[in-house]
């Protein structure tokens, strides 16, 4: 099974019509220079077939650098792309290469490209048409050789005809498109991926839960409206709690889910103080598992986010279930800032 950075490369899994008909065309374009629009809703795993065009390029031995377009304001979205030149504005102490020269004979991947501000569209239609650039206040042009892919969930005709995205940009980038269908449109692939993800999150948590028949036909029939992400976060949940929340508690905090009755947190009769316990402890263990997840398990920058000291943090984390036992890590010293 093949996993990057964590994240499952679902085209191995894919038997569906109309993913089949993707990796077709992943096939067919992953030889070219050509650039490619991934198109489709929010977490259907466009970084993935954008990962899998790499590897089957002839550049795959260089290479693939993301750049979130929507995460970094315009200003520092120019230097991230272009790089800067030493005093180019406030803080600028050095001189930095941009993802163009750092990508150089590689691929770069412009994620959420349908929020690069217009004026920086400019310059990104300036690199896909002559291969040059200049870094942010610097004169000297720079050649490039890089591929670029990029994606959206946007609707870029109607941004272009909002007067939001340039017209001659969106062609330069539209050579190929590859729209990815959401989750809900190819069902038939739902228990493969539920298996990958699961043993993904076994190993990652220290768990061996499996997931019951009847949680694997609610599976089935939800509308996954967040798609292979928001079926990848359900999946650690389950895993993360230990096995025992309905798919009601499983679904809490997904785009229109709404919020699970505690009674629905134990198929027992407990008492109210049993489950305002247990309620707590399970989203206590779902606080601590995500801030490790978040800060890459850094125990003490997670304690400090959290709020408690290191050494409780590691109990918690033993107490929770996250791994089997704490790690042998020493407090780390006191710093200040």
């Amino acid at each position: 099974m093949a996993v990057h950075s964590g994240v499952i490369n679902e085209l191995e899994l894919c038997t569906g019509a109309a993913m089949l008909a993707v990796r077709d065309l992943v096939a067919k374009v992953a030889g070219t220079n050509a650039t490619v629009l991934l198109t489709g809703e929010s977490g259907v795993g466009k970084e993935v077939v954008a990962r899998a065009i790499h590897r089957a390029s002839p550049r795959a031995d260089r290479p693939l650098l993301k750049v979130n377009c929507a995460a970094l304001p315009s200003e520092l979205l120019e230097s991230e792309l272009f790089g800067h030149e030493r005093g180019a504005f406030t803080g600028a102490y050095r001189d930095k290469p941009g993802k163009f020269e750092l990508a150089q004979g590689g691929t770069i991947l412009l994620d959420e490209i349908g929020e690069v501000p217009l004026r920086l569209q400019a310059k990104l239609l300036h690199i896909l048409q002559d291969g040059e650039f200049a870094r942010v206040g610097g004169e000297r042009i720079l050649q490039t050789d890089v591929r670029v892919l990029a994606a959206t969930n946007r609707d870029l005709v109607a941004e272009i005809e909002a007067g939001r995205f340039r017209e001659d940009l969106y062609y330069r980038l539209n050579v190929i498109a590859i729209h990815i269908p959401s989750l809900r449109e190819r069902r038939e692939e739902i228990p493969a991926l539920v298996d990958a993800l699961l043993a993904a999150a076994n190993a990652q948590y220290g768990h061996t839960v499996a997931i019951p028949p009847t949680l694997r036909r609610r599976l089935l029939e939800h509308a996954w409206p967040g798609n292979i992400r928001e079926l990848q976060n359900v999946v650690k949940r389950f895993v993360v709690l230990g096995g025992t929340a309905p798919l009601d508690v499983l679904l809490a905090g997904g785009p229109g889910a709404a919020p699970a009755p505690l009674a629905a947190l134990t198929a027992e009769t407990l008492g109210l103080k049993q489950i305002a316990r247990r309620a707590a402890r399970d989203a206590e263990r779902l606080a601590i598992a995500d801030m490790l997840e978040r800060t890459h398990w850094n125990r003490a920058k997670a304690a400090r986010l959290l709020g408690i000291s290191y050494k409780a943090l590691l109990y918690k984390i033993v107490d929770c279930g996250l791994v089997s036992k704490p790690a042998p890590v020493p407090a780390p010293a006191e710093t200040t800032a």
